[in-house]
């Protein structure tokens, strides 16, 4: 009995240690993905004016301006470093988005209120629950009230 209690304490520690591991790893990936947002506002005058993932992605490579019409710029992001949802190469398929640690498509919301006074953007992954209460609130800020956005993870 002795064995069976240490060994899922053992277990449990090995969970939470795997959690706070993917929690760090989003928050790195959020920071890379919120630099090469502020690179693209310098270099265009603005940030992607979409709330679709895909076009976000598309937007950080140097494929999508601000507006949607296609580019050719230099990509904004170390793509090696950044899962797809099933596992596609953003290159060659233009519906790719970015996964956070759990598998889900990192959200991205562009000014989609008036007055918008957070930053001209939100960027965050929606965290280990894997849900998510989109309403924002006045201004373009998160809610924190509803229990499905208590573990989510925000750029800014």
């Amino acid at each position: 009995a002795l064995i069976g209690i240490l060994a899922g304490l053992v277990l449990s520690a090995g969970h939470r240690a795997g959690e706070t591991a993917r929690v760090a790893r989003a928050r790195a990936e959020l920071a890379a993905l919120s630099a090469a947002l502020e690179n693209y506002q310098r270099t265009y005058g603005d940030y992607p004016q979409t709330n679709d993932s895909a076009r976000l992605l598309q937007s950080l490579i140097g494929r999508r301006g601000p507006l949607g019409a296609a580019v050719t710029g230099r990509c904004l992001i170390e793509t090696s470093r950044f899962t797809t949802v099933g596992a596609l190469d953003p290159f060659a398929d233009a519906s790719a988005v970015a996964a956070d640690p759990w598998g889900q498509p990192y959200r991205y919301a562009y000014r989609t209120q008036s007055p918008w006074s957070n930053a001209g953007c939100l960027l965050y992954s929606i965290g280990p629950d894997g849900r998510d209460s989109s309403t924002l609130l006045a201004g373009g800020f998160p809610d924190p009230a509803p229990v499905e956005n208590a573990d989510n993870i925000y750029a800014n």
